[in-house]
């Protein structure tokens, strides 16, 4: 297949209102051309109406979708020229693979040899070739999902949209679909904007991540920018697992704050005139980057001597919750072959860097 190349597409104050329900409220996003793009959030969160709002099924209630400079909110679905995968496929399944994928071209009233040989490439594309006289039926759910991959890809859009397109896949499969996907995107180009409910999904194959919930955008940025710095709480609680703290701003410096939790001070990176004496924020730390052991533990500029509560075996890692200085902690410390996983009741040293922790607003929205 030729290599294409993407479109730019910008939300702008994108809404959607179902009677006194705002399922989308006021959303600004761009992608730009041959940018990944993850709508990312929990069920009832907004990001598959944004995306049919994007493709044209479903009409906003205010705002506008501009694809290279040229609004396409008042144009039909079929008119905008995107590339839509859903999760359910939409295959017809009275006709062959190659009729599937042949489908588009001949809605727009392609010449058979252009046809043919669109479809062939399409096929190969998804690596699917020896496969074009077999029936829907007679194929496996990845290899379903691979005919509307290349059906969505035939007609050579420049945006291609994705609406959890790899929920029915156990996971063995998911993973392969995965690496496939970001495979295809990188050799045309493409423009993605893509829908999950799956973290993992989206921090492995997105250039960005806009997590939403309850119709808004709470932050995009890069996988590390959501996963290490969350701009709010409900960010850090929904991507990953995080440990997380109340406390109250004690002191600042130009690189660190001083937070008091529960009456206890913790030594934090913060960021310069972010914060200031007295306001209330919450405190994220990842399980990964806090140390356990029986003496004193790594290098982090904070440490807490507690007795583990629990410990349970992960195969590459060791998950602990300890408790100790009114706060409990959960760690997830990589196992090494000889390694045995410290007993309940043990006391150890808990620590973790400044660095390797967030600080936001207890008031971010």
């Amino acid at each position: 297949m030729a290599e294409s190349h993407g479109a730019e597409v910008k939300l702008l104050g994108l809404s959607r209102d179902y009677g006194e329900i705002a399922a989308v409220r006021e959303l600004d996003l761009t992608v730009a051309p041959g940018e990944f793009v993850t709508l990312l959030g929990p069920s009832g969160s907004g990001k598959t109406t944004t995306l049919m709002m994007v493709a044209g099924f479903v009409q906003p209630s205010a705002g506008d979708v501009v694809l290279d400079g040229r609004s396409v909110v008042a144009l039909a679905p079929h008119r905008r020229n995107l590339g839509v995968v859903f999760q359910s496929y939409a295959l017809f399944p009275h006709m062959s693979v190659f009729d599937n994928v042949a489908f588009p071209l001949r809605m727009r009233r392609a010449a058979v040899p252009e046809i043919r040989r669109r479809v062939e490439d399409a096929l190969a594309l998804v690596q699917l070739g020896p496969l074009g006289a077999r029936r829907i039926q007679q194929l496996s759910g990845g290899q379903q999902q691979r005919v509307a991959l290349a059906r969505a890809l035939v007609f050579r859009p420049p945006v291609l949209l994705m609406d959890e397109p790899l929920g029915a896949l156990d996971r063995k499969l998911r993973d392969q679909m995965q690496l496939e996907i970001k495979r295809i995107q990188r050799t045309l180009g493409l423009s993605v904007l893509y829908v999950t409910h799956d973290q993992e999904e989206a921090l492995i194959l997105s250039d960005r991540i806009a997590i939403m919930h309850e119709g808004r955008l709470h932050q995009v940025g890069t996988p590390a920018e959501v996963y290490d710095r969350p701009a709010t709480t409900f960010v850090a609680d929904f991507v990953g697992e995080s440990n997380m703290l109340s406390g109250v701003v004690e002191k600042t410096t130009a690189e660190r704050l001083t937070i008091r939790l529960r009456g206890s001070a913790r030594l934090l990176e913060g960021r310069e005139g972010a914060f200031a004496p007295g306001q209330v924020v919450r405190v994220m730390i990842r399980p990964e980057a806090v140390a356990v052991g029986v003496d004193a533990a790594g290098d982090g500029d904070n440490r807490i001597q507690a007795v583990v509560e629990d410990a349970l075996y992960l195969g590459q890692a060791i998950r602990y919750v300890v408790r100790g200085d009114d706060l409990t902690l959960v760690a997830r410390v990589p196992r090494k072959a000889d390694d045995i996983a410290l007993r309940a009741g043990t006391r150890v040293t808990a620590s973790w860097p400044a660095g390797a922790t967030a600080v936001i607003l207890e008031t971010a929205p």
